[in-house]
């Protein structure tokens, strides 16, 4: 779905959102008319009595959406599938406001999976904001950790955010500047 394709949905039971670009966790209430703005990395924003939201993509049911399908690694996966899995569901992490992966926003700085004594795999995240101010930061972290601990052998989780160095347009893929216009 395209930024400005506009699905309407009516919410089929009460259900978490975030409001953006405030990161307050709110409900949005039973019988609430919107309109999906943006449907990219399992997650939805949606527009609702004047305001945008972002929804989980575990909550897409109550928007008439289905869910994202749970991820599957070979038994003999390597750490390297591992990894390559990671930075492919890094890939579906979406700024609510960018229709742009936050690894092609040049957000991700490092992602590093590594083994742990008891044999499970931990995964280490740097990644920046495009603004440190931007209220969505801690919801970013969060949708990071959720997306990375679907991966199957994946024990923990460390994300950190960093603001050194600081984001610029420059760190974008060129298919990110060529697709918001910043070339």
């Amino acid at each position: 779905m395209r930024q400005h394709d506009r699905e309407p949905f009516v919410v089929s039971r009460d259900v978490k959102a975030v409001l953006v670009p405030a990161g307050i966790e709110v409900k949005l209430r039973t019988g609430s008319v919107g309109y999906i703005t943006q449907a990219l990395g399992g997650s939805f924003t949606v527009y609702v009595e004047g305001n945008l939201f972002r929804v989980a993509g575990e909550d897409a049911e109550a928007i008439g959406r289905d869910p994202p399908q749970r991820l599957e690694l070979p038994p003999d996966a390597t750490d390297a599938d591992v990894e390559k899995l990671a930075w492919d569901q890094l890939r579906t992490c979406y700024d609510p406001e960018i229709p742009v992966n936050i690894v092609d926003l040049g957000l991700v700085y490092s992602c590093e999976v590594s083994r742990r004594e008891d044999g499970s795999r931990a995964a280490a995240v740097r990644l920046t904001l495009t603004a440190p101010g931007c209220g969505m930061g801690e919801v970013l972290v969060q949708d990071v950790k959720d997306k990375l601990e679907q991966i199957p052998t994946l024990g923990t989780t460390d994300v950190e955010l960093v603001f050194d160095p600081p984001w610029s347009r420059e760190m974008m893929s060129e298919a990110a500047r060529l697709q918001t216009g910043m070339m």
